[in-house]
């Protein structure tokens, strides 16, 4: 796993995904079984598959839903 980046977490709840079935859907929205295949069958080289290994980390231990409650208009250091 790579080391977690506390900005990514802006990336995760604004950023769309590029391509695929789910093309435009905010990271953060993608739903579950999605990123976990991508886990399983391999992510994306570069900040994408970066963004997706954190995101599956996120998602299977439920923490979804704080990720989405936060507000970051304080400036991450």
């Amino acid at each position: 796993m790579t080391e977690f980046n506390p900005k990514s977490l802006i990336k995760l709840k604004t950023m769309p995904m590029p391509y695929g079935k789910h093309k435009g859907v905010t990271l953060i929205d993608l739903p579950e079984t999605y990123v976990v295949w991508y886990y399983q069958n391999g992510l994306p080289k570069g900040e994408l598959g970066n963004l997706l290994a954190e995101l599956y980390e996120i998602k299977v231990n439920g923490l979804e839903s704080l990720v989405k409650s936060m507000n970051f208009s304080m400036k991450l250091l």
